[in-house]
């Protein structure tokens, strides 16, 4: 059942992060620094989308021949021609193959992994709590970066929230850790803060229709299937999968990427609950959880086009028994213009 012993703790820890603020230390980032005449050139030819500009950040999407997706990573442009890229923990050994095994020759790619951590400082009192221990320009907007010092640590601010709300990711080396952690902990306590933990970040995320790799982003959905056209620049005169994806948007996509809102019960779907209508198979759940901020369990996965409607009434199957879902408008259940994440 979902309300098991941690039912309420993760409860607490999603409202502390709607109302204050909460921390979670994240270590597991993979991290790759690419560097050398062309960098940026390159890794435009490797993403659907934009490289961004030198003191911002976004996703990328790596798309293979066929159009489906590779991976997704953070890009931050350090210089014109040295980046950052940061991916999910479990795809160091994925990532970093496909990176050195599509370099061009002269690029220099460094695997940083080890060498930083990453604590996620988020909620609405972040701003607050970081300008007690941080001397930096808060004032950034967001998907920026800034180098800054806590603690006596060096530091970089990363101005984005996998949980949605106005937050900054702390990356600091490995051995600075705990004081960096310590820091901000005794600045927040004033403001609210707690940590939080992977639960309720999954929540957080769902909520956003935030997609994790391996899950709701893999190779068994193309770029355009996954709902991510956003992040295709289509006036690019080449991107690896270009061709495919221009192919598959000119006959029509078959399933898209649906969120639902589902009448569990006590029950949250796992990875791959069958979506029913009309007594037929028409989808795939690749994430479901309880989203405590809007109070509804949530589901993000795949759905036959046609009937990816707002509105449109759907079955979910959980554990042998079909539960009444609703698909939901293509955009976040929670803050849908986003107006928290860029307060």
């Amino acid at each position: 059942d979902r309300k098991g012993p941690w039912f309420a703790a993760v409860k607490a820890e999603c409202e502390a992060v709607r109302d204050a603020a909460g921390i979670l230390d994240l270590p597991g980032f993979s991290r790759f620094r690419l560097k050398g005449a062309g960098a940026a050139e390159w890794l435009a030819a490797q993403i659907t989308g934009k490289v961004p500009n030198v003191g911002r950040l976004g996703l990328a999407y790596f798309a293979d021949d066929k159009g489906r997706i590779v991976t997704e990573m953070s890009v931050a442009r350090l210089a014109e021609e040295e980046l950052l890229l940061i991916t999910a923990a479990t795809a160091q050994s994925h990532d970093g193959d496909w990176l050195r095994s599509h370099l061009a020759s002269g690029l220099v790619l460094v695997d940083e992994t080890d060498a930083w951590s990453t604590q996620i400082l988020t909620g609405p009192k972040a701003r607050d709590i970081l300008a007690g221990v941080a001397k930096a320009d808060l004032a950034k907007g967001w998907l920026t970066h800034q180098p800054a010092r806590i603690a006596g640590a060096e530091v970089m601010l990363m101005r984005v929230s996998f949980a949605g709300e106005l937050g900054w990711e702390i990356h600091s080396r490995v051995g600075d850790t705990a004081r960096v952690w310590d820091a901000v902990m005794a600045a927040g306590k004033a403001h609210g803060l707690r940590p939080f933990g992977m639960f309720a970040l999954n929540s957080l995320r769902v909520e956003k229709g935030y997609r994790a790799w391996k899950g709701d982003l893999s190779t068994d959905y193309t770029v355009l299937q996954g709902g991510l056209e956003r992040f295709v620049d289509w006036t690019k005169p080449e991107f690896r999968g270009k061709a495919a994806l221009e192919a598959e948007r000119q006959r029509g996509v078959t399933k898209r990427f649906c969120t639902l809102q589902i009448e569990a019960g006590d029950q949250d779907p796992p990875y791959m609950s069958t979506i029913w209508a009309g007594g037929q198979v028409v989808g795939e759940l690749t994430s479901g959880y309880y989203g405590h901020r809007v109070g509804a369990c949530i589901g993000l996965g795949m759905l036959r086009a046609d009937l990816n409607q707002p509105g449109q009434a759907v079955e979910v199957e959980i554990f042998g028994q079909r539960f009444p879902a609703v698909v939901q408008a293509d955009q976040p259940l929670w803050d849908p213009r986003n107006e928290r994440i860029r307060a």
